[in-house]
C-alpha cells in the first residue's frame, strides 16, 4: 500500500505516466513457521479465522499482486478498462513503534488522513477490507480503531461490512496490501460484497451488534449507494506500527476493454 501513495504521488506530480505498484511474498517456510510460532502468532489449527472467536492466530501464504496505476484522464484517453478510482492513501507510524503491539492511535491517524484527503465521511464507505490477520488480539485492537473513527464522526447508525482475504488466502506479508487491494477491486467491479470464510461467531473483544459493522458468511450483491459510486477502503497494518489506508471509489468513467495504445 505505500507503492500505491509512491505511485499515486508519481502521477500527480507529473514524473510518471504509469506505474506498476503490487507487492509479492515467497518466504521460506521453515523461517515464517518458526519465527510466528516463536512469537505465538500462527495458528496451531492451521484455519485464519478473522474476527471470529474461535481465531487462534495467522496462517502464512505466499503469492504476488500488482496493479496499473495512471491518471484517471490518460486511462480515459487511451481506451483502458478502468477497474477503479484511487482516491486517496493515509500513511502513518504508530508513536510507540512497538514491533508486535499495533496501537489503535497510530492507525486512526492513516485511517483519518485518508477520509480528511478524500473529503468523505466513513459512512460513504460499504466496504472495508481489512489487516485482520486472524490474531485475538490484532484483530481486537483494528476493530476498536474502525469503532473509535465511526463514532468520532457519528456514523453509528451506518451498516458497513467488513472482512479479511487472509482467511482466503493466509497472511502474504509483504504482498498482503495488494491482496487486499485486488479483492476489493474485483470485488466493486462485480458489485458484491464478500464474505470472509471461516466466521462463525464474532470474537469477545469484536461486539458486532453494538457496532456498525457486520461480516459476512455468503455473498451479498453490493447495490449502488444514492448519491455517489460505490466505495471501500482497504488497510494494511504491518510490524512496528506501519499503517495505510487506500480509498477507491467505483469507476463511472466509459470503460473500452484493453487499452487500444
Amino acid at each position: 500500500l505505500f507503492a500505491v501513495e509512491l505511485g499515486v504521488d508519481a502521477l500527480r506530480e507529473g514524473r510518471l505516466d504509469a506505474v506498476l505498484a503490487g507487492g509479492l511474498s515467497r518466504p521460506d517456510s521453515l523461517y515464517t513457521q518458526m519465527g510466528f510460532s516463536q512469537l505465538l502468532a500462527v495458528s496451531p489449527t492451521g484455519r485464519c479465522s478473522p474476527f471470529d472467536q474461535k481465531s487462534d492466530g495467522l496462517v502464512v501464504g505466499e503469492g504476488a499482486g500488482v496493479l496499473v496505476l495512471k491518471r484517471l484522464s490518460d486511462a480515459v484517453a487511451h481506451g483502458d478498462r478502468i477497474r477503479a478510482v484511487v482516491k486517496s492513501v493515509g500513511l502513518s507510524n504508530d508513536v510507540e513503534g512497538s514491533l508486535l503491539a499495533p496501537s489503535k492511535e497510530g492507525q486512526l491517524r492513516a485511517m483519518q488522513g485518508a477520509y480528511a484527503s478524500a473529503g468523505w465521511h466513513p459512512s460513504d464507505v460499504d466496504l472495508v477490507e481489512c489487516h485482520a490477520t486472524g490474531t485475538p488480539v490484532g484483530d481486537a485492537v483494528e476493530f476498536a480503531s474502525l469503532r473509535a473513527l465511526w463514532t468520532e464522526n457519528e456514523t453509528q447508525d451506518a451498516r458497513c461490512v467488513i472482512g479479511s482475504a487472509k482467511s482466503n488466502t493466509g497472511h502474504l506479508l509483504t504482498g498482503a496490501g495488494a491482496v487486499g487491494l485486488l479483492k476489493t477491486v474485483l470485488a466493486m467491479e462485480h458489485a458484491t460484497l464478500p464474505p470472509t470464510a471461516n466466521f462463525e461467531e464474532a470474537g469477545d473483544k469484536i461486539d458486532l451488534a453494538q457496532s456498525p459493522f457486520r461480516v459476512l458468511q455468503k455473498a451479498e450483491p453490493w447495490e449502488a449507494p444514492t448519491g455517489h459510486a460505490r466505495r471501500a477502503a482497504v488497510s494494511g497494518f504491518g510490524f512496528g506500527g506501519t499503517n495505510a489506508h487506500v480509498l477507491l471509489e467505483e469507476a463511472l468513467e466509459p470503460v473500452a476493454g484493453r487499452s487500444a495504445v
